[in-house]
């Protein structure tokens, strides 16, 4: 059996092997940093996760039934969101107002 270091063809065929996988190496980075790949990523991500809040604010203002499933949803909980919503916008229209008369 021929060493491989003075085999020629071995050698040759070695190279070959390491060209190809550094230029698949090379075509699996350039697709990893390519912008509109990294931009479908993100979107597919925020997707996943916005479907996940979905659920998890779904489960939480619906009202079980006997069943266990969600029901209609809770008043109390839409009231309460409400009244969040609206005192945030009261301080921020107060803080605005704030700034003006500095």
């Amino acid at each position: 059996m021929a060493d491989r270091s003075s085999d020629p063809q071995a050698l040759q065929r070695e190279i070959e092997r390491s060209r190809q996988e550094l230029a698949r190496t090379i075509d699996e980075l350039a697709d990893r940093v390519n912008p509109s790949n990294v931009a479908h990523r993100g979107v597919e991500r925020l997707k996943e996760e916005a479907e996940q809040v979905r659920r998890t604010v779904d489960t939480a203002i619906r009202v079980p039934d006997e069943n266990g499933e969600p029901g209609p949803i809770n008043p109390r909980i839409v009231m309460a969101g409400v009244g969040v919503v609206v005192g945030l916008t009261v301080l921020g229209m107060m803080r605005r107002r704030a700034r003006r008369r500095r």
